[in-house]
């Protein structure tokens, strides 16, 4: 029998005691309703309180059979509470333990501080690209959410040392900053930054003048959502056939699965040392390399046919979904 039913069904008989006890002090002594309520459960919780009135013969033995029935009914629906909320307390511990646990085991993964309506969009877009992530919100109503989607989590402040570290702020690849307030994410990319000064991190900026002090903070890139959301619709009308190309690109469905990629040319990778013209990407994988990023930082817009691809490049390309997972392993790497 499940916990929930062995409590309904102790309740439901817990009921069933007082409500015979009732009829029966009711029948024999001739009790009020309250009276006989009152005596009923004196005797099956075995407080101790004196009799409303003196027994009878047959209410004596009347109240020794329902202490005998009625306590042990009591003392299972106690127990079963008790259980209940034991079983639910360590419930919540073992999934903590467990959440724990598995945020651990993650290496190059991304940080998301903060679960508004920006983080959660930029959430939803990094496991949409199969990356992994861990959200920082220190709202309960977040969490609850976070842990029915199935999304690792760390409930409190990411502007605290303890929070970032057990999102694995020393393993991660990266961090957004996403939180309302502009101050709140100056002080979480300082602190990011103190302990990781390696660590590519985007910080979310609100009011005029805080991408100044973001970057002065240490972030690599600042993004304003209301100037991009600004500058998408004045695209939308100056360049409306730009901004389709845009949405098929970046926002393209199972129908039209066109994507934009960046990915890193591994060390092992089987083009190294090959031009594009004889790598076969646009021939046989239907790929269109836009620029090339070489590892001096320096980008190369719409190379030519005769540039190398060496360990180290990041290669721009657009085209099907599925012929972008194959360059990523011919690469010898993945997305960046």
């Amino acid at each position: 029998m499940g916990m929930i039913k062995r409590v309904r069904w102790g309740v439901l008989c817990s009921l069933g005691v007082v409500l015979m006890g009732a009829l029966g002090y009711r029948w024999l002594e001739d009790y009020s309703w309250l009276e006989a309520i009152y005596m009923t459960i004196i005797t099956v919780t075995t407080v101790g309180f004196g009799e409303v009135r003196p027994l009878s013969s047959a209410g004596r033995v009347f109240t020794m059979v329902l202490m005998l029935s009625g306590v042990g009914t009591i003392l299972y629906l106690l127990t079963t509470l008790t259980q209940l909320v034991v079983e639910g307390k360590l419930r919540q511990i073992m999934g903590r333990r467990s959440l724990e646990k598995a945020i651990r085991s993650l290496k190059d993964h991304y940080i998301v501080c903060g679960y508004g309506r920006i983080g959660a969009l930029v959430t939803e877009m990094i496991i949409g690209a199969d990356r992994e992530v861990v959200v920082i919100d220190n709202s309960e109503e977040a969490t609850r959410r976070l842990e029915s989607e199935g999304i690792h989590y760390v409930l409190g402040s990411a502007t605290e040392d303890e929070s970032l570290l057990a999102a694995g702020v020393e393993r991660a690849r990266g961090l957004i900053a996403t939180v309302s307030s502009d101050a709140d994410n100056v002080y979480i990319v300082l602190t990011a930054k103190d302990m990781r000064p390696d660590l590519f991190i985007i910080a979310r900026a609100t009011e005029p003048g805080s991408e100044r002090k973001l970057r002065h903070a240490g972030a690599d890139k600042v993004v304003s959502p209301y100037f991009i959301g600004a500058r998408r619709i004045a695209q939308t009308v100056i360049r409306p056939s730009v901004a389709d190309f845009i949405d098929l690109t970046f926002h393209s469905t199972t129908e039209q699965p066109l994507r934009m990629e960046e990915l890193a040319v591994g060390p092992h990778a089987e083009l190294a040392g090959v031009s594009l013209k004889d790598s076969g990407i646009r021939q046989k994988l239907d790929l269109i390399v836009l620029a090339v990023k070489k590892s001096d930082g320096s980008m190369r817009f719409n190379p030519p046919a005769d540039t190398v691809v060496e360990v180290g490049d990041t290669l721009i390309a657009m085209g099907p979904g599925s012929s972008m997972s194959k360059l990523a392993k011919i690469l010898g790497g993945h997305p960046v």
